[in-house]
């Protein structure tokens, strides 16, 4: 864990979403159970999340809202994909969102090749979703991106080499985006689990201590203030 956070420490100036948009344009956005005001608000479908968040966004004067690692949410238990009578419910998020309001260009974010990639497409899933595969200094780990366009998957092999900054998909808009409001679910996982195509992003409080180590903060690569 130490290394990781060493090696993702050091690199400088990733962006995986819109690079024209700066940081002082991004606002940081709490969808956690703890959020008194979200508590007031009738969301029950994405319409309502993406007014929720345009309005967010307009009234901040920002761009793109962005936040979510290690937050505790309600807004899976519409879907059964985080909870049914044989499993724990899961409801921590394990990877960072940022929520815009249109359809965006998705990058790369470091040098690496296609590991895999799937449309996952249950309700409240990634919907369309591509990992990659990186190697720095002998250190194998792995980047997902979540809620893409169907779009994103096609001509896609696995195997090929992506350069850090290439657009590797575009963002996806609901229902085919596993039916959020516009946002990219961006994850780093460093042991995939002999997983293709998929990984959770989010956890129950019983597994998150091993998801804290697997999938540390997205934020350590992006550095957004």
């Amino acid at each position: 864990m130490e290394k990781i956070i060493a090696l993702l420490g050091n690199i400088q100036n990733i962006k995986v979403i819109s690079k024209e948009i700066d940081y002082t344009d991004y606002i940081a956005l709490d969808l956690s159970v703890t959020n008194e005001n979200l508590a007031n608000q009738k969301l029950a479908t994405a319409k309502d999340y993406q007014q929720y968040i345009q309005n967010y966004l307009e009234s901040n004067k920002a761009k793109i809202a962005f936040g979510g690692y290690i937050e505790h949410r309600n807004l899976y238990q519409r879907s059964t994909v985080f909870k049914n009578e044989n499993t724990d419910e899961r409801n921590i998020h394990i990877g960072l969102d940022l929520w815009i309001n249109e359809s965006a260009p998705i990058y790369a974010a470091l040098d690496g090749k296609i590991h895999s990639f799937q449309d996952n497409s249950a309700l409240g899933d990634y919907g369309p979703t591509i990992i990659l595969e990186h190697e720095i200094e002998g250190f194998k780990f792995h980047t997902l991106y979540g809620h893409l366009s169907l779009d994103s998957l096609k001509d896609k092999k696995v195997g090929n080499f992506v350069q850090q900054g290439e657009q590797i998909a575009s963002l996806g808009l609901p229902p085919i985006n596993g039916d959020y409001s516009p946002h990219l679910h961006f994850q780093i996982i460093i042991d995939m689990e002999n997983k293709t195509g998929d990984y959770p992003g989010v956890c129950s409080s019983k597994d998150l201590a091993f998801y804290l180590k697997n999938c540390p903060d997205p934020n350590l690569l992006l550095k957004i203030n």
